[in-house]
């Protein structure tokens, strides 16, 4: 199971961090991610981390969303700066594509 939270409302230039927490396997043993979604549209990867560490982003979001995870509190996070109307959607944590939390809005007004 995967709960995500930290999402709310937030002015454009403003920062958010969401929160994943992860019950069952750790996740450092798995590629885990971000996604959002707005209604009508496909859902769109944001933010990736390998089991390795190693992070990837979509261009969209490059140099202004940091990717994380802490293994201890099986916990994934995802730091977002300088936030853009357009940034605007639901956005999920997901575990190695299988799994999906329910998703936490997240709305730059």
């Amino acid at each position: 199971q995967l709960v995500e939270s930290g999402g709310g409302l937030v002015q454009p230039g403003g920062s958010l961090r969401l929160s994943c927490v992860a019950s069952g396997d750790t996740i450092g043993r798995y590629c885990m991610g971000w996604f959002r979604q707005i209604p009508d549209k496909e859902r769109e990867g944001v933010a990736g981390i390998e089991s390795d560490g190693r992070p990837s982003y979509a261009d969209s979001v490059k140099g202004r969303f940091t990717i994380s995870r802490d293994n201890a509190k099986n916990t994934l996070y995802l730091q977002m700066n300088s936030l853009k109307p357009e940034d605007t959607a639901v956005y999920y944590c997901m575990r190695a594509l299988v799994d999906w939390g329910q998703g936490t809005q997240v709305t730059v007004s």
